[in-house]
């Protein structure tokens, strides 16, 4: 039996993103490579970023979810107006009267639960005060009487059953005169209430109590669900979180963490578009949408007015009535349970064109692997998926799907710079035996479409968004009292470039580098993609840009295993600029002179230095799931590696760290390789760091004086050095070591051959040789005669800025 997944069926075998990575059991869950913080760690990043896209005050944001359809929009508002107009009289009724007073959490009469909600909302609004003996808490401070976030969230989740049990009975008189189609309509829930009492999102110098923030979800079901608060269904249909705080001084910390749990429903959602949120700070309301480049904060919606009121009732019921892409979920990604071929998987539509009729006509691929999640709260939202043209044959992937927000390239009919770089790439080797195979081969690469009622649209962040102002600005002009301290914060104003939302399909070449069986595969992969990376540079002048475990698969071929460069979507020609409007993601991964400026020209350097913290962080935490699992699982024994720092907090706070990692040899033993398991990538990261960081005249990362480099007994190599201009009497070696390009790169293929060779012997000896096959491998260093062979630059005025 097959079922494809809609809003309400929820009766899955497994969860279709949580399942488990057993024999038995598909896998759909994203690979996160241990993206996520350990320890509970704060990642200070995520809240720079926050501030950095947050637009505040947008009130075309509730319209966002607004029908298309004009005669639908005429619906909404007709039954938002009679749930309001329905609303005031019962809350009037509700309000105490002299000698009595009624508890709205009570059972009340069971033939009217609108009356009971109603004397929920009503205590919210602050028009009658609980009894001691009801069991509620209030907080009693200088200002009025408040209720505890944990005591408003019933209350908030009251206002939303009243709206759901109207939103029912109105639906099905709709649809029982045909104004309204029954697969067009569903009910928005909450679906659990869930305290986080660590506040590890918060600054550990902040105290909170417990009771200051509480989340409430909320799911999408049938109309034929009971109006309650709901069991928590599959994750696909998780709809949105709600993050109440009770002090309005906290309400920039209850943001944070609504954008915590946005980001992780991006990666726990492969259909997700964009998301939506929503805050609250006691009787005060905003909705939130989280896009690729934006965030958007609506104006407040004061529950306590009846204007607000009516606000928040039109949002529930357009988000109850529009179509899914405006929930910002994606219609061509689809869900679907067939117990047929042993559980969820997914149906991924992909637009070809069609070489018989010459039209753009939409290809179903299938699909039970997802290879990456999104796992950024903003950026392309890449996800990377195993997909088969037939559900039977998904155990045998034959295509590499790829779906995301990408940038336009320069080529024509709106080309990413991927499948620009791609075409070059291919004229230039496929005929060449060396390199031919060695970079991924697309078969197609298209928009997402999205039907608009009539009409069909390419999904992008022009039309996705066009209510929504395009550009992030300076805040808006006047305070509002939700916000706490935000109003005097002054933000950063950048034009945006479209995105569009591109889904492309290449050749399965292979599982990702991060879920290979040992280190020996890792090794030859590696050098395979170090001799491709120079392959394009040398040939084309290319750089790659965007090294990560996903940039590089693992290929099983006749002669063994192969190594193939993927991921080119922030490539760029050497010396054209800096090679993407935003920075490669994770951070982990890039260089240290790109964290310290994202605008700075990057170098064929950067990306070796890229590969060379890809070789750290696999050997500190395993090449593949389960070894990273082990280690997730005993991190409470276990004390906090240094490497973590290279994954947590802002760009200068991981630049910093990595310049204090690699040093020196011995702060590079140190801190990193003394904490890497014991094997082939330990050796092979303690040879690559020797290459790029210990070169002749400027060892490791400390600034060197100029009567240093005076000091340099080589004269050709000082006289080198000597031609690149100081900075206020100081040198950094991560810009003097451009004088020695050609010899890095000798001796960088050098050393990566060696090694390849000795895991290539390895394997063949069989893995539980590995090590010793690899404790070979002679631990010579650097050539000298590379450096000495380096043509000196030709000085200041014709090298390119670095």
């Amino acid at each position: 039996m097959t079922t494809r997944l809609t809003a309400g069926e929820v009766d899955l075998p497994s969860s279709p993103t949580m399942v488990d990575d057993g024999p038995d059991h598909p896998i759909l869950a994203g690979e996160d490579l241990g993206f996520s913080n350990f320890s509970g760690v704060r990642n200070n990043s995520l809240d720079d970023l926050f501030q950095r896209i947050l637009r505040r005050n947008c009130d075309a944001v509730c319209h966002l979810a607004a029908p298309c359809d004009p005669d639908l929009r005429t619906v909404v508002g007709k039954i938002a107006s009679e749930i309001a107009a329905d609303l005031e009289p019962r809350m009037l009724r509700a309000a105490p009267r002299k000698g009595r007073t009624s508890d709205p959490r009570g059972n009340g009469r069971a033939n009217e639960p609108l009356d009971v909600w109603a004397r929920g909302i009503l205590v919210w609004t602050g028009g009658q005060y609980l009894p001691p003996s009801s069991g509620s808490r209030h907080i009693k401070d200088s200002g009025p009487t408040r209720l505890a976030a944990d005591n408003i969230a019933p209350f908030f989740e009251s206002l939303m059953l009243f709206v759901a049990y109207h939103i029912m009975e109105y639906f099905n008189k709709y649809i029982a005169t045909g104004v309204l189609k029954p697969e067009d309509c569903r009910l928005i829930l909450p679906i659990n209430n869930d305290m986080d009492a660590e506040h590890t999102d918060i600054d550990s110098a902040d105290y909170v109590d417990p009771t200051d923030f509480f989340s409430v979800k909320c799911g999408m079901f049938p109309l034929s669900s009971s109006v309650e608060r709901q069991k928590a269904p599959a994750p696909h249909l998780v709809f949105a979180d709600t993050e109440i705080v009770e002090h309005p001084e906290y309400y920039e910390k209850a943001e944070l963490r609504l954008a915590t749990k946005t980001k992780a429903l991006f990666f726990n959602q492969h259909n997700r578009r964009f998301a939506w949120g929503l805050a609250v700070s006691n009787c005060t309301i905003h909705a939130y949408v989280f896009g690729p480049d934006d965030i958007w904060a609506s104006t407040a919606m004061d529950i306590s007015g009846i204007k607000g009121r009516r606000a928040f009732i039109s949002l529930l019921v357009n988000w109850s009535l529009c179509a899914v892409d405006r929930l910002g979920f994606d219609p061509s990604i689809r869900y679907v349970v067939d117990r047929c071929v042993g559980g969820p998987y997914l149906e991924i539509d992909v637009h070809e064109m069609d070489r018989s009729t010459g039209k753009v006509e939409p290809r179903t691929y299938y699909s039970q692997r997802c290879l990456g999640a999104a796992d950024r709260l903003a950026g392309c939202h890449a996800r990377y998926f195993a997909a088969s043209a037939s559900p039977e044959s998904m155990d045998k992937p034959a295509f590499l799907i790829k779906d995301g927000w990408m940038t336009a390239g320069s080529g024509s009919a709106g080309d990413t710079r991927e499948s620009l770089v791609l075409n070059v790439l291919h004229a230039e080797f496929d005929q060449s035996n060396e390199f031919s195979g060695s970079f991924v081969q697309l078969v197609s690469a298209g928009p997402v479409y999205i039907n608009r009622g009539d009409t069909v649209v390419t999904d992008s962040t022009a039309t996705a968004f066009v209510r929504l102002p395009s550009t992030t600005q300076d805040a808006a002009k006047g305070s509002d009292s939700a916000q706490g301290s935000s109003s005097s914060k002054v933000q950063r104003s950048s034009d945006r470039q479209v995105r569009q939302h591109r889904r492309t399909v290449a050749k399965w070449a292979g599982k990702t580098i991060s879920e290979a069986d040992n280190q020996c595969q890792v090794v030859v992969a590696v050098a395979d993609a170090m001799a491709a990376l120079n392959a394009a540079y040398e040939k084309c002048k290319i750089l790659h840009g965007s090294i990560s475990n996903r940039a590089i698969l693992l290929q099983q071929t006749a002669d063994g295993i192969k190594g193939v460069l993927a991921e080119f979507d922030y490539a760029n020609y050497a010396g054209a600029g800096a090679n993407a409007v935003e920075s490669p993601e994770p951070m982990l991964f890039q260089s240290i002179r790109c964290l310290e400026n994202p605008e700075i020209i990057r170098t064929f350097l950067d990306d070796c230095e890229s590969l060379l913290n890809l070789v750290c962080w696999l050997g500190s935490f395993g090449v593949n799931k389960a070894q990273r699992a082990a280690y997730v699982a005993g991190l409470p024994k276990k004390p906090k590696l240094p490497i973590m720092d290279w994954n947590q907090g802002t760009a200068a706070d991981i630049a910093d760290a990595k310049r204090l990692h690699v040093a020196t040899e011995d702060t590079f033993h140190s801190f990193i390789l003394s904490k890497m398991r014991n094997g082939p990538l330990r050796r092979l990261a303690e040879a690559m760091y020797r290459v790029l960081f210990l070169h002749p005249g400027c060892y490791g990362t400390a600034l060197i004086a100029n009567e240093r480099l005076e000091q340099v007994a080589d004269i050709e190599i000082r006289d080198a050095l000597s031609r690149i201009p100081a900075i206020n009497g100081m040198h950094d070696p991560l810009v003097l070591r451009h004088a020695f390009l050609a010899a890095i790169i000798a001796n960088l293929l050098e050393v990566l051959a060696r090694h390849r060779n000795a895991a290539l012997a390895a394997l063949a000896a069989g893995a539980a040789d590995e090590d010793s096959a690899m404790a070979t491998l002679p631990s010579a260093g650097p050539s000298m005669k590379h450096y000495r062979d380096e043509v000196p630059v030709a000085g200041p005025s014709k090298r390119p800025r670095y």
